[in-house]
């Protein structure tokens, strides 16, 4: 059994919707379709504003009785606020879930290590967690949700070994994957700017939800002349909002870095004009690296 690495995710928290219109109140809300999740599959969605603008992002997954939305902890309490706002007369109940923590684990061979299929969103609840595969890239392995209590014995049980948050950090930015705020500019960002197409994040026939209009019109209309890129650092790490440039022209900003690479939403216009496709963010040279998953348009239709 292969030893994979396992951190806490302390910037990530829990909130639990439950009810008997919890289905219908989040089917309504989010961009993704929540009639797919299931005790056996998990989603990854967002929340919007009414133009199609990020709010939150989430992983939603299901207990026997409750939907758990793994979302980030600092900005937990807004969007049960805003979610709250939705209420009207729906039997529902939104609540942050103060005692369960969220971790990560990851590696060759880990879903099987915990007896999950390798299938993006596949999930079980087993000795009082919630353990899901990443629905967004099966490369990306697992969440753990529940009491830190639960969570430690779990992972020590199939060999995981505890290692720093900024080893997944690093994980998640070579793989291309956001991280909500830090990564997506609140009440700016578009979905498809930062993969939700491709990462499974929307679903363009669930119908109708906030925000839904500019999402599929830049889906159908190919609008998307921004993304946000895995990028190797070759100096200084640039702090998150530092501009880039390519001959001069603004070719985006960074977003979160770790350890030489970093995640940087990048125009792709200048992007794919530059001189071996290197951007620079003053004395550092940002190279741009796409992932497998991700699909680009060619520089005609950048």
């Amino acid at each position: 059994m292969a030893s994979n690495p396992t951190c806490f995710l302390e910037n990530r928290g829990v909130i639990s919707v439950s009810g008997k219109d919890a289905a219908e109140f989040l089917q309504g809300l989010v961009s993704n379709d929540v009639t797919r999740v299931s005790e056996s599959h998990a989603i990854w969605a967002a929340f919007l504003t009414p133009q199609g603008k990020f709010l939150h992002e989430f992983m939603i997954a299901k207990t026997a009785d409750h939907y758990i939305l793994d979302c980030e902890k600092s900005r937990r309490d807004d969007l049960v606020a805003r979610l709250s706002r939705y209420k009207l007369r729906a039997k529902v109940t939104i609540e942050a879930s103060e005692g369960a923590d969220v971790a990560a684990a990851w590696g060759e061979g880990v879903a099987e290590n915990f007896g999950l299929e390798l299938k993006a969103g596949a999930s079980t609840n087993i000795e009082g967690a919630l353990l899901l595969v990443d629905p967004r890239l099966e490369d990306a392995g697992i969440r753990l949700i529940g009491s830190r209590a639960a969570l430690e014995p779990l992972t020590e049980a199939v060999g995981c070994h505890q290692t720093p948050s900024a080893a997944y950090a690093s994980h998640r930015i070579i793989l291309g994957l956001p991280d909500g705020s830090q990564d997506m500019e609140v009440e700016k960002a578009l979905l498809l700017e930062n993969g939700f197409d491709e990462l499974g994040g929307v679903d363009f026939d669930k119908g109708c939800y906030i925000g839904q209009e500019l999402t599929a019109r830049t889906h159908y209309r190919a609008l998307i002349k921004k993304r946000l890129l895995p990028v190797k650092i070759e100096g200084a790490s640039p702090p998150p909002g530092a501009a880039l440039t390519a001959a001069g022209k603004h070719a985006g900003e960074m977003k979160s870095s770790v350890s030489g690479y970093g995640l940087a939403l990048v125009r792709l216009g200048p992007w794919q004009s530059a001189e071996d496709g290197v951007l620079t963010a003053g004395d550092s040279k940002i190279t741009p690296v796409p992932p497998p998953w991700m699909k680009l348009p060619s520089l005609s239709g950048a």
